[in-house]
């Protein structure tokens, strides 16, 4: 019987982090910090390791406090509202599919990127070997026949990694072209989830799940958590990655403008971009480090994907068309 993990690794690491901040993570409090204290505004599923920000507090007197502003869409939206006046210091978590969103609204003072990871299709290992069917290996393969109602997706409206998926397939078929393929892709079934934890753990068959997909939009670190977080010791991840599927998602972090601690802000994004902190982030929020010096844990190195040849689009780009690439969408499934 298959060894199943936790459900999300996100959960089990919240209440690690729950005790990683120095403050209190609320999704209600907000404010900008005092001289003893950096306010750090980040998406929902920010949890850094325990203990994370000792070093920073030992090194400038101040502690930070986490506020937590829901998905990074409306983390972003919430932001550009209050830009000039903002609800904090520093941010985290601005994704490439975002930031000339940010920019155009002087959003930040200065930004870094902090991060990187993928976003891809998954695939449970023990269901296609068990029905005796090849895996498939990239775009076109997702509308044959023999893959009609095995993929779940995310909505692309509400859902990072389904945004990330719906641009992975226009970079991959072009402006012309990805309308069409959609539209294959829903006459193979697809199915559309709300959220990533509503695929990944209600729809996909190959985590804690159990349900009727074997191919799901994740993320190229998925089988390493499913290995770390799994409920009873296991050496190799129950899922793996389609590589050409891959869209590169990079995060951000920067200072606020209008911020009140401009150079406890400017400490805090150094101190983002340390091997300290940066070490620490294979591990809680499942994506790899900027830092050349970074170490990666053994587990990550061996099972996260990294493609050498990533799927991308100028943000500049996103930012022009992503409205009318969501209605397009929409126009699809209506």
């Amino acid at each position: 019987m298959r060894t199943r993990t936790t459900r999300r690794w996100a959960t089990t690491i919240a209440l690690v982090a729950t005790a990683a901040i120095t403050a209190a993570c609320t999704s209600g409090e907000s404010g900008t910090g005092t001289a003893d204290e950096v306010v750090l505004i980040a998406y929902d599923s920010f949890t850094p390791a325990e203990g994370i920000f000792d070093d920073f507090t030992a090194r400038t007197g101040a502690t930070v406090k986490v506020v937590t502003a829901g998905d990074t869409g409306t983390m972003v939206s919430k932001a550009i509202l209050s830009a000039g006046n903002p609800e904090g210091d520093v941010m985290w978590g601005i994704d490439n599919t975002f930031l000339s969103r940010a920019q155009a609204a002087g959003v930040l003072e200065r930004f870094e990127a902090v991060d990187e990871g993928d976003i891809c299709v998954n695939y449970d290992k023990e269901w296609f070997a068990r029905r005796g069917l090849e895996v498939p290996t990239g775009f076109a393969d997702l509308v044959r026949p023999e893959y009609k109602g095995l993929l779940t997706v995310q909505d692309p409206v509400n859902s990072s990694p389904g945004l990330g998926f719906l641009l992975a397939t226009i970079a991959h078929h072009g402006d012309d072209a990805w309308q069409e393929y959609w539209r294959q892709l829903r006459a193979n079934d697809v199915n559309v989830a709300p959220d990533w934890s509503s695929a990944y753990y209600e729809d996909f068959s190959g985590s804690s799940g159990d349900g009727p997909y074997p191919l799901v939009v994740s993320y190229g670190s998925s089988p390493p958590a499913e290995v770390v977080y799994s409920e009873t010791p296991i050496e190799e991840p129950p899922t793996a990655v389609i590589e050409s599927t891959c869209f590169r998602q990079v995060e951000y972090a920067g200072v606020l403008r209008g911020t009140k601690n401009p150079d406890l802000a400017d400490q805090l994004v150094d101190y983002l971009l340390s091997r300290t902190f940066q070490e620490s982030i294979p591990l809680t929020l499942f994506v790899f480090p900027v830092n050349p010096e970074a170490v990666l844990p053994e587990v990550f190195e061996k099972f996260a994907v990294r493609p050498a040849d990533p799927l991308t689009i100028p943000a500049d780009k996103i930012e022009a068309n992503r409205s009318a690439w969501l209605d397009s969408w929409r126009g699809i499934f209506s």
